[in-house]
């Protein structure tokens, strides 16, 4: 498909149209078939075409799709009693992308500081993390190829490595006065697939406790079962203060959520931040839908089964192949560290009827949705690993 020349040209698109979809796989305008283990970056959990969210869209749709948040809106209430049911968290706030949701814990944890007093409330955020692309999201994001041409950035964050908790301590014994929060993924998606110590978000919420600070955490690629959790953190003890969700909310509906708990779930107070879209009835069916869908087809607990599947296969047909880092995986967060840059895997990829993602270079990242079955995870391992072995020269 050739793209209009009125499209910006801030996307680097592979030459392929996708027009179709169902369940795990994805049909081009020329007809082929691909397995679709990106789930469009983490969004379509539930396959594409999915007939909960389908019929909950069409019906929806066909009743309310928007009124504002001027008034009361019923799915809004259902779904944030929902998503705090599974999460533990004790409010709500919708928004359209992860990158607003985002935004909202930056504006709840400025928000609360400057209310303690505090004038330059400074948030802390770690290396290699990536938050979404407004201003103050790509300034969180620990990248610099996101930021660069877009000064100045946006004060009020500092900088730590991931998985490093003495760097946080050195932070707050020169800083203390001015933290307010903390910002972390649980596993780091488009810094690699990243997976830290286990004590590490253990860690990083007693230096929270300790100094007052609000933990914030960022699934927005993690959450919603991918992890073989509902949440990435619920694999460890602790709680979050903030968490933003987005991606497989909605299934491929744009919706956001920023969610917190016990002194932050107060901050916002009317007035203090708002969405024309966010929470619309439209996306909140969307949103319920997938939810029920998580539970009736226990999809959270296969996410785990299949994660461990795919990983324990593709290391014993990577084994002793010289080129392969690593294999990474928690549930269906799966990444393949090559020793070398590896962005054409995608293009071979496509060529072989496989959606797949390369990111920070070097890492074929797989996130399959999680209704995937056995019999596709086996095409997967098998067609992924040739592919491999083909592009590192040892097939």
């Amino acid at each position: 498909m050739e793209q209009s020349k009125h499209l910006m040209q801030n996307y680097a698109r592979l030459p392929i149209s996708f027009v179709r979809g169902e369940g795990a796989w994805l049909y081009d305008d020329q007809g082929k078939q691909y397995l679709d283990a990106l789930s469009g970056i983490a969004v379509c959990g539930l396959g594409h075409c999915h007939p909960a969210v389908t019929d909950a869209v069409c019906a929806q749709a066909g009743t309310l799709v928007h009124t504002s948040n001027l008034y009361g809106i019923g799915k809004q209430s259902e779904l944030a009693d929902r998503l705090c049911e599974v999460s533990g968290m004790d409010t709500a706030f919708f928004s359209n992308s992860g990158a607003e949701a985002n935004e909202a814990a930056i504006k709840l944890a400025r928000l609360w500081g400057h209310g303690k007093g505090i004038e330059q409330p400074t948030i802390i955020v770690t290396k290699g993390s990536f938050h979404g692309r407004t201003l103050a999201t790509l300034t969180a994001t620990g990248s610099r190829k996101v930021q660069a041409g877009f000064e100045p950035l946006v004060q009020g964050f500092a900088r730590v490595p991931y998985n490093d908790l003495q760097a946080i301590h050195d932070v707050a014994a020169n800083n203390n006065k001015n933290i307010v929060a903390i910002l972390v993924e649980p596993v780091q998606g488009e810094g690699g697939i990243i997976i830290p110590e286990d004590d590490y978000l253990e860690g990083v919420r007693k230096i929270c406790d300790d100094h007052g600070w609000f933990l914030m955490l960022d699934e927005i690629q993690t959450g919603m079962g991918r992890s073989g959790k509902w949440f990435a953190y619920q694999h460890s003890k602790i709680k979050p203060d903030v968490m933003t969700l987005a991606k497989a909310l909605g299934n491929g509906v744009p919706i956001g959520a920023c969610l917190a708990r016990g002194e932050a779930a107060t901050v916002f107070q009317p007035g203090s931040h708002g969405s024309t879209f966010g929470g619309n009835p439209l996306a909140c069916a969307a949103a319920l839908a997938v939810i029920e869908a998580i539970e009736k087809q226990s999809l959270v607990a296969r996410a785990d089964e299949l994660g461990k599947k795919i990983v324990a296969g593709l290391n014993t047909n990577l084994a002793n192949v010289k080129g392969v880092n690593a294999v990474r995986g928690l549930g269906l967060l799966i990444g393949i560290e090559l020793d070398r840059p590896c962005k054409e895997m995608m293009q071979l990829a496509l060529n072989a009827g496989l959606v797949i993602n390369v990111t920070a270079d070097s890492v074929i990242r797989l996130l399959p949705p999680l209704v995937l079955s056995d019999e596709e995870a086996d095409s997967l391992i098998e067609k992924l690993s040739s592919l491999i072995k083909e592009f590192l020269g040892e097939s």
